[in-house]
């Protein structure tokens, strides 16, 4: 019965010219929906609503709190309420395919940070976390050369960004070959190479109590444990301060993304390094591609439908250079004088 009433409205609005807007009509009104609350969508979200002020669009933020049905809940208010254009970065793809297809039906949608290839968006707007996993293997084998024993830290597996993380992480510590990903190793297995063993893979479903609760986990059950890596971006500070509390040292750290804490880490030698996406041209990058689209520019497509937007590597070499860039982007986002 809601699906039909939610149906109806969107029929209404349709009929009333909410489809998009017309010539010399209202600013387009575009939506960017994240997978979560982290400190990489509070990056994101300035860079869209930097481009909304640019392009001179209306930027709508929308960030949920309690999964994958309090997506589905923002996703239907959005639609209800006729928006020009979304970006949306799915909780679950597989799952969404039926939600993110009839978002498709009433209004122009992208992806980004994490990809539905499966769907009818027109584009996806993010990196190959495949290959970034990979990235944050090497800084592993960096860390520790003489290999040991590594347990991973991620938020949810659901989601295709971390599912291709993960295995780039697996594949470079186990030395396989390839640029792509194959097969996938499943999770809460052992998984032994020549030099590194990957213990596990915990999970926190955005809980970050319970990511905290996990690296606390692992510090007391695995006396020889080698090196956290966190993939989300709360994870490594959720690491840092169960080591801190603990009062272990000798257990290396690797993390994903740009959370401050984990810049301070690389600065204060806690953390050996990480690997950053660039979540302020995702927000950017996104709401520029959806203004070209509700006022009929099709150019601003990518090629091959992927805008790619590369991972880059933050050791304690360029961690103070990144940092202030990252800063300064901030402050201009907000208006504010770097």
């Amino acid at each position: 019965m809601r699906h039909q009433i939610l149906l109806a409205i969107l029929c209404l609005l349709s009929a009333a010219g909410c489809g998009g807007p017309e010539p010399g009509s209202q600013q387009p009104r575009l939506a960017y929906v994240t997978n979560g609350v982290a400190s990489f969508w509070t990056i994101a979200e300035a860079g869209a609503l930097k481009a909304g002020r640019d392009l001179d669009v209306d930027v709508d933020v929308r960030m949920p709190v309690e999964g994958v049905l309090d997506q589905k809940r923002i996703v239907e208010d959005l639609l209800a309420r006729g928006i020009d254009g979304m970006a949306i970065s799915p909780i679950d793809p597989d799952n969404q395919e039926d939600l993110v297809n009839e978002a498709c039906d009433h209004t122009t949608v992208i992806t980004h940070d994490s990809d539905a290839p499966r769907t009818r968006r027109l584009c996806y707007v993010g990196m190959d976390n495949y290959r970034a996993g990979r990235l944050v293997g090497k800084l592993v084998k960096e860390a520790m050369p003489e290999g040991g024993s590594v347990m991973l830290f991620v938020g949810r597996l659901e989601q295709l960004n971390a599912t291709q993380r993960r295995q780039g992480v697996i594949d470079e510590l186990l030395d396989r070959p390839g640029e792509t990903m194959g097969a996938v190793d499943p999770p809460n297995e052992l998984l032994k190479g020549e030099r590194y063993t990957i213990l596990d893979t915990r999970t926190d479903q955005f809980d970050q109590a319970k990511a905290k609760a996990n690296c606390e986990d692992a510090i007391a059950r695995y006396p020889d444990l080698g090196c956290m890596v966190g993939l989300f971006a709360y994870n490594p500070p959720a690491c840092l301060v169960a080591l801190e509390q603990a009062g272990v040292d000798g257990i290396h750290l690797v993390g994903f993304d740009e959370a401050d804490a984990t810049l301070q880490g690389i600065l204060d030698g806690r953390v050996y390094g990480t690997v950053v996406q660039q979540p302020y041209q995702y927000g950017y990058e996104s709401m520029r591609i959806l203004a070209g689209l509700a006022r009929g520019d099709r150019s601003v497509l990518p090629e091959n439908g992927f805008l790619d937007i590369p991972a880059q590597t933050i050791r304690a070499d360029n961690v103070r250079e990144f940092w202030d860039d990252l800063n300064r982007k901030m402050a201009e986002a907000k208006g504010a004088t770097p």
